[in-house]
């Protein structure tokens, strides 16, 4: 059979236009058939070749390989190519040495694609380097330089990436841009900026590759001015019409500026992809921005973009966080319709939501959903457990070890959460067996339950065995233990000898003087805090307002108060908040704590509880109870703590009436039943008030013995109705000794 020149190049064509395993597989047959073409030995198998590894038919282009007669080094080039884009660096290694034997010399495409192999170690490409060197083809052009940098940067080391580079004597673009790319993927913003301006020094043609490259690195608020430096030039250059470079501005504002500025960008881009959704998506839900990404998301699929696995999985985090199942069980019927349930990404993201939404069967359900399991999802589910207390947590780790899969740190984390003593020591045995006796993270968790457990001493111990020293991390937990159990003096003992204690440490010091009423000590860590430039986060700033509050340091609280504004008020989340609101309350300040109350964004119950409280303690009595009423309006039900905040406040305004109502709400309407605490403000409520009758009554049928407080509050209305009556006694006599004298 002959067939001429034309022939071939239209069939090769066609074949590759269509790019189907079954069309490869019917020129494969066609060659079969048609036999050794005299005129063009090699170039047909070498396409059938080409045209299996593209479709990651690794083993039918290597059998085509094997079955040909006679090779070239295209033959050659066409499967070490193909062995190292999958990342078999041992086969590919294999066949280049092969190539070799047989008297092949390799040019710069062989030396390029093994290079490119990401599995590729320093030892053979140094080797490689050295050949390429000798036989020139690494000055022939950019494509084998290139490669090496490539080799050198997965390995960071920085120094043979900089010799290589000088090397170069023909440099590309691509060359360019890797190299940016590379700085920027290792967070090194000064030197990329440095060759982002070589660059355009050498009035080179930038492509949009080279703006996604110099944005890589920018990743905080200090990057912003640079940032926005490179915004103008992508504009300057035309390159805003760029998705990809579009979206790496989305990411780089993201991290670097407030959502605004992201939202802003997203809106004026000209063209959007799956991608720019994905990154504005993941940007809000990071940024607890719930609710707005979830109608981003209605607006992408209202637009006609198909969303992927990775925008689902942000939209599931983002429902995990609003805290309402109906959102999250709406988007998991859409990724049931476009069958993406399976998929192991999005099923470990439906397993936390599940999990955190109390729906640990929902979530099992997820987890059988899942075709290829992987350690993400096992974990998923095994913190889903462990966060409720339940066993099944070890259950799991059990069945995972049994199924051929490896625990990771975070499997252990999380199953050490709920293990009891028996199981902490089982676990202890596993740990050391698989290795990770001396990872931070774990050996971390694993003192901490030692601690919880009662067992500082074992913990201690376990240290000591390990032949490493106490580290930040693990002196941290120890000593939030000690801190819980009140032993304050340990706290400071154990954390006095760190070298560099981090802001936990000095949080947990901190605190621990705050509760052990050491409030000078306090104020002067802080101090000593400051002066090695640690940074307060909002944990610091609770300690200190909490020592305020039980000093009734006004002018103190508001100086702590201004020191939190100059860092920045916006980083209060309503925790500080609430403290400060208490803060101000016991220091007599009812209109700061109301200012503070306003500008909370996310108020909660105990923000209104705090509110209410201060209110009623400074005699605001009529508002403390108005603000109970419109926090019952707003959905917010009131808690033991919220009752006896405002039944303290009809205590100290005389509310009689108001407090007996609000009593016989908590066990009619909400159903929770009063303590002693409520008990005794009410009883004082109606004894102060000469209502010593129904007080009476009320330490009467009180479901447990009246406490001493409660007595005493009785009593002092007693003697308080007595001393009134001998003075109405004294004064009506005195009238009458009076009119008998007239």
């Amino acid at each position: 059979m002959i067939l001429d020149g034309n022939l071939f190049n239209h069939v090769l064509r066609g074949c590759s236009a269509v790019r189907s395993l079954n069309t490869t597989k019917t020129l494969h047959a066609f060659i079969i058939k048609l036999g050794q073409n005299v005129f063009q030995p090699f170039y047909l198998t070498n396409n059938v070749i080409s045209q299996y590894a593209s479709l990651d038919e690794l083993y039918m282009a290597h059998k085509v390989f094997d079955r040909m007669p006679q090779r070239n080094v295209v033959s050659y080039n066409t499967i070490i190519g193909a062995y190292s884009r999958c990342g078999d660096v041992e086969e590919a290694w294999r066949l280049f040495t092969e190539m070799m034997w047989v008297g092949l010399s390799p040019n710069q495409f062989t030396l390029g694609s093994i290079l490119s192999c990401p599995s590729l170690d320093y030892c053979r490409g140094v080797q490689l380097q050295a050949l390429a060197s000798k036989n020139g083809t690494f000055v022939l052009e950019a494509f084998v330089g290139t490669a090496l940098l490539g080799v050198y940067g997965r390995r960071k080391a920085f120094g043979e990436v900089a010799r290589v580079f000088e090397d170069m004597p023909n440099k590309s673009l691509v060359t360019w841009n890797s190299m940016l790319s590379l700085f920027g993927h290792h967070g090194l913003v000064e030197d990329c900026t440095i060759l982002f301006r070589d660059l355009l020094r050498m009035q080179a043609s930038l492509s949009g590759s080279s703006f996604v490259a110099a944005l890589t690195g920018l990743d905080c608020e200090r990057d912003l001015e640079l940032g926005e430096q490179l915004h103008s030039l992508v504009i300057k250059n035309g390159f805003d019409f760029e998705v990809s470079v579009g979206n790496s501005l989305i990411n780089m504002y993201s991290k670097c500026a407030g959502m605004s500025l992201v939202v802003s960008l997203f809106e004026e881009l000209p063209v959007k992809d799956v991608v720019t959704y994905n990154t504005v998506i993941g940007a809000l839900t990071k940024d607890d921005r719930a609710l707005l990404a979830l109608d981003l998301f209605l607006t992408m699929s209202e637009g006609g973009i198909l969303p992927n696995q990775t925008t689902f999985a942000n939209i599931v985090v983002s429902c995990t966080s609003l805290q309402t199942p109906i959102y999250g069980e709406f988007i998991h019927t859409k990724i049931i319709k476009q069958a993406l349930d399976s998929d192991a990404f999005v099923g470990s993201a439906l397993i936390d939501f599940y999990a955190k939404s109390d729906k640990l069967e929902e979530a099992h359900q997820c987890f059988f959903s899942i075709y290829d399991k992987n350690v993400i999802c096992w974990n998923a589910l095994i913190l889903g457990y462990a966060n409720k207390g339940s066993s099944t947590s070890m259950s799991l780790l059990l069945e995972m070890l049994r199924l051929g899969y490896r625990p990771s740190e975070f499997s252990f984390s999380a199953v050490l959460r709920s293990s009891s003593m028996s199981e902490l020591q089982q676990l202890h045995c596993m740990i050391i067996r698989l290795g990770y006796q001396n990872n931070e993270y774990v050996s971390s968790s694993l003192i901490t339950m030692y601690a919880k457990n009662g067992c500082i001493s074992d913990a201690l111990i376990f240290i000591t065995s390990s032949g490493t020293s106490l580290g930040v991390v693990p002196s941290n937990n120890i000593a939030s233990i000690y801190n819980k159990i009140g032993q304050y003096h340990e706290v400071v003992k154990l954390l006095s000898v760190l070298e560099e204690p981090d802001v936990i440490s000095w949080n947990i010091v901190i605190a621990a003087c705050a509760r052990n009423g050491d409030y000078s000590e306090v104020f002067e860590l802080f101090k000593h805090m400051h002066m090695v430039e640690i940074r307060p986060d909002n944990y610091t700033f609770v300690s200190l307002l909490s020592a305020c509050s039980k000093l009734c340091d006004l002018a103190l609280g508001r100086s702590i108060h201004g020191l939190i504004l100059k860092f920045d008020f916006n980083r209060c989340d309503t925790f500080l908040c609430n403290v400060m609101i208490d803060m101000y309350g016991k220091c007599g300040s009812v209109e700061s704590s109301v200012d503070v109350f306003d500008q909370t964004i996310n108020r909660n119950l105990v923000t209104w509880t705090a509110l209410i409280s201060a209110l009623g303690i400074n005699g605001y009595a009529h508002d403390a109870l108005g603000k109970f009423r419109k926090m019952e309006f707003l959905g917010l039900r009131p808690d033991k703590v919220a009752f006896l905040a405002v039944l303290t406040a009809c205590r100290h305004g005389g509310l009689v009436r108001e407090g007996m109502e609000l009593f016989g709400q908590m066990r009619r309407i909400y159903e929770i039943e009063p303590e002693m605490d409520h008990y005794n403000c009410l009883v004082n409520l109606l004894a102060r008030c000469g209502h010593l009758k129904e007080a009476e009554q009320i330490i009467g049928n009180m479901p447990f013995p009246p406490n001493a407080l409660v007595w005493r509050s009785f009593l002092e209305g007693c003697k308080r109705q007595r001393t009134a009556e001998d003075q109405i006694k004294n004064r009506v006599a005195q009238q009458s000794r009076i009119s008998a004298m007239v």
